[in-house]
């Protein structure tokens, strides 16, 4: 049994009690008087569930059940962890990459008609951005791009973490300015990628993805990314 090894009696409740995505619990003050939990203890219990993002509220619409997502834990460890020691962004970078590498396959099987339009839209606004007066960073699209790529996959807890390393890679500012080049040799990449994919070269896609987390060291992220052939993992400084 899973419930008795949680230590929250909210959670347990929450989860034994099986409510459905938008539904609406009782109130706190209802919640206390039917698990008899103290208001002190439930407030304490039901921030944590909110925290996990098992639950939202709101004056307007109270307490509702939310879907379960891995990356409200996991992003908030993350945060904790780069406000301990920024340099633990390169660890989870590392991990990002072979994510990445490793579901590669699986993800782009999954891809859908309207996710290659997609994708080559966020292409096509990247250049766009890049080409005006007043250059725009496409960290949006750079974002979005990725996420694209491996949303499909059934399997929330690679999702979480690809999303969370997105949020760690604007908290350390990785999508401030560095150079136009870089941006460019950057949005070759995608564009390249993007392509291979929708041409359903998923190997020639792959060896772009990987070159391309290997190519840029101006930045100073030292990453473990996956070598471009069977032989080992190269050590990289990487901002991909």
């Amino acid at each position: 049994m899973i419930l008795p090894k949680i230590d929250s009696e909210f959670l347990c409740y929450l989860l034994a009690n099986g409510h459905p995505v938008g539904e609406r619990l009782p109130s706190l003050a209802e919640l206390s008087t039917e698990t008899g939990m103290s208001m002190g203890k439930l407030r304490e219990q039901f921030e944590v569930a909110r925290m996990l993002g098992l639950v939202e509220a709101s004056p307007r619409r109270g307490i509702v059940r939310t879907g379960y997502s891995f990356l409200p834990a996991v992003r908030l460890s993350l945060l904790t962890a780069l406000a301990i020691n920024p340099a633990h962004f390169d660890a989870f970078s590392g991990l990002r990459a072979h994510l990445e590498t490793a579901y590669w396959d699986e993800a782009v099987a999954l891809l859908t008609g309207e996710d290659l339009a997609a994708l080559r839209a966020l292409v096509a606004t990247a250049w766009q951005k890049l080409s005006e007066p007043r250059i725009q960073i496409p960290y949006q699209e750079h974002r979005e791009l990725h996420l694209t790529i491996y949303r499909r996959l059934d399997n929330p807890f690679v999702v979480g973490l690809l999303e969370a390393y997105w949020d760690a890679y604007e908290a350390v500012e990785l999508n401030t300015y560095a150079d136009y080049a870089y941006l460019q040799e950057v949005w070759r990449y995608h564009e390249q990628i993007v392509e291979a994919i929708c041409r359903g070269d998923s190997i020639e896609g792959k060896r772009l993805l990987i070159e391309h987390m290997q190519l840029l060291n101006a930045r100073g992220v030292a990453i473990e990314t996956p070598a471009p052939t069977n032989g080992p993992a190269i050590m990289a400084t990487a901002r991909t």
